[in-house]
């Protein structure tokens, strides 16, 4: 093993041998020095072996690419820190690419202060108008968030972590015990809103950016996972009370007056807000092979939020349950 390195990057890959191998590829080119650097891959259980495919790479710094059963990416990505040996540690997902400054752009911004969290800028990638509506859509609401971020109108928050690409000290992520491992999404938001509990300062850096060259295709796929988000955030909501911003419920502040009643709808009868949330959807698809991109990027947001409130009422049980959680939200402003 070659000597400690100051900086790791870590990421879980899942069934996707190629674009993990190319992401370790343009981790191979940086501009640091290699033994500054080191990659750690954690194979969640693929089909095919990646963790032998990626072991096999000619990159210039050190590589551990190791297998796990699956037990899902917060678990695999756990695995990766907790055998990182950097200082800092650095996360992406495995459908990113990058450029060849990506990593001193992260290191630049820990070399300033002590305790940082760096969210790195996540760009489209240059094929997203050929990509399906709602990777569009989500492309969208990160252009959004970055106008925000830069202007100073939207503050940043640790539900703002992605591990798309983000770095945080090590010793930081072990205080706070880390990624958990029971998400099924949003885990990257509950590490961030628990490391800036910890004191933590959050920055946002453009330099340090991702390419997001999504495979992502399936539409069903997609609203399973609108559905999840909303039972994952009401469940890390409620790890964090103190914290109004961690509140799914603060989309109704946020989203057009106009949308309020049908997202309303669908925490009342989450089956009819499913049922809606694939009518608005299949109406934003109609309208962008017409097309009307902004309509139906902003129907393909409402069909979102139809699905994330469904799943929203259904981690809080009862309607009687979800609107006593949504007054205690409103009197913690």
């Amino acid at each position: 093993m070659s000597a400690t390195p100051r900086l790791s990057v870590v990421f879980a890959t899942y069934n996707r041998a190629a674009l993990a191998k190319r992401l370790v590829q343009q981790l191979g080119a940086q501009s640091l020095p290699p033994e500054s650097f080191e990659i750690v891959v954690v194979d969640d259980g693929s089909a095919t072996d990646v963790a032998a495919l990626l072991r096999s790479l000619d990159v210039p710094c050190p590589l551990q690419a190791l297998t796990q059963a699956n037990q899902g990416a917060a678990a695999a990505r756990h695995h990766a820190v907790s055998v990182a040996r950097g200082d800092i540690v650095v996360t992406v997902d495995d459908d990113m690419e990058i450029g060849q400054d990506f990593l001193a752009a992260h290191l630049k911004l820990h070399e300033g202060g002590p305790r940082r969290v760096v969210l790195g800028h996540i760009r489209p990638a240059a094929q997203l108008a050929t990509m399906p509506i709602f990777e569009r859509y989500h492309a969208e609401m990160l252009d959004r968030f970055v106008r925000g971020v830069e202007s100073g109108s939207v503050a940043l928050h640790g539900n703002d972590v992605c591990t798309g690409n983000v770095s945080f000290r090590r010793a930081d992520y072990e205080a706070v015990g880390g990624f958990d491992k029971t998400l099924g999404r949003s885990e990257d938001a509950d590490l961030g809103l628990r490391l800036e509990k910890a004191g933590c300062e959050l920055l946002f850096s453009r330099e340090a950016y991702t390419v997001h060259g999504s495979d992502h295709a399936s539409l069903a796929v997609w609203m399973q996972r609108a559905y999840r988000y909303g039972i994952f955030d009401l469940r890390i909501a409620h790890k964090h009370v103190d914290l109004p911003w961690a509140s799914p419920w603060r989309f109704f502040r946020l989203v057009h007056p106009l949308s309020r009643l049908p997202l309303a709808l669908s925490v009342a009868l989450p089956p009819i807000g499913r049922g809606l949330g694939r009518a608005a959807i299949a109406a934003a698809l109609a309208l962008d092979r017409l097309g009307a991109e902004r309509v139906a990027v902003a129907g393909t947001t409402l069909a979102y939020g139809l699905l994330y409130f469904a799943g929203v009422r259904a981690e809080a049980g009862a309607l009687r349950a979800a609107l006593a959680d949504w007054r205690s939200y409103e009197a913690s402003l």
